[in-house]
């Protein structure tokens, strides 16, 4: 299983930089999850649109699916069209970005299969477990199981022993992070810090933890060394272009 990160900020991108949006491959599968704010240019520099083979959103914040319109114009504006993307998302969850373009302008480029968090759907090779988490809207945390190799990843997750059961044993944790210690009072219940996220990697006996969705003008430095007091892994940051072979 191979994971490639195309973006890791949180809430807006930063100069330069693309909100979250993660490529995971295997078996030649190509799975998009969470396309966010400018995440398809960076998709694009990698594999044509055409070459997406399933998409995977976790809530309808738009730094979790903006970019889910370009990369349909893409896919349907051309001469020959490919055949519809399947996109799963819970329901409701991308009403506003499919609303974005006239009426039946999109329908050919994509196939929705909603589903309810704590489903277990087949996606290409991979077995995927949802489970739902605590954000501001409904969340679906998803365990991406291939090859006997396992990616969890949370979404926008607030603090529950949940994310820690999604996370059991896996290879990666790939885990929000928007704050690096202190969680301001009134998101304390939707959004989490690197501390909670190694906490959470340290309980699940996760291999691996990736801290993504850092707020732009958080500290990396400060969210690594935050996430390296709850955990003894090892321990990286969401950067464009870093790429992990879980083997």
């Amino acid at each position: 299983m191979l994971l490639t990160i195309l973006g890791g900020c949180g809430a807006w991108p930063a100069a330069g930089q693309a909100c979250g949006g993660y490529l995971v491959e295997h078996e030649g599968f190509r799975l998009l999850v969470d396309p966010g704010y400018a995440t398809v240019p960076r998709l694009l520099e990698r594999i044509t649109a055409d070459q997406v083979d399933a998409v995977f959103v976790s809530h309808g914040h738009p730094d979790h699916c903006a970019d889910l319109n370009p990369l349909l114009r893409a896919r349907t504006l051309r001469d020959d069209p490919p055949a519809p993307l399947p996109v799963y998302a819970l329901p409701g969850a991308l009403d506003a970005v499919l609303a974005l373009d006239r009426p039946g302008m999109l329908s050919g480029a994509y196939f929705l299969h909603e589903f309810v968090a704590g489903d277990r759907l087949a996606i290409g090779p991979f077995h995927a477990q949802t489970r739902l988490l605590p954000h501001s809207v409904p969340n679906a945390g998803i365990r991406l199981t291939a090859g006997e190799r396992v990616l969890a990843y949370t979404g926008d997750t607030g603090p529950s022993p949940d994310v820690a059961d999604l996370a059991r044993g896996a290879d990666l944790l790939l885990a929000e992070a928007t704050f690096a210690d202190l969680v301001p009072r009134g998101a304390r219940r939707h959004l989490s810090s690197a501390r909670q996220a190694g906490r959470q990697a340290e309980d699940a006996g996760a291999r691996h933890l990736l801290l993504t969705h850092l707020q732009p003008g958080t500290d990396a430095a400060a969210a690594r060394a935050a996430a390296a007091a709850e955990y003894d892994g090892e321990i990286g940051l969401a950067t464009p272009g870093l790429t992990i072979e879980m083997t």
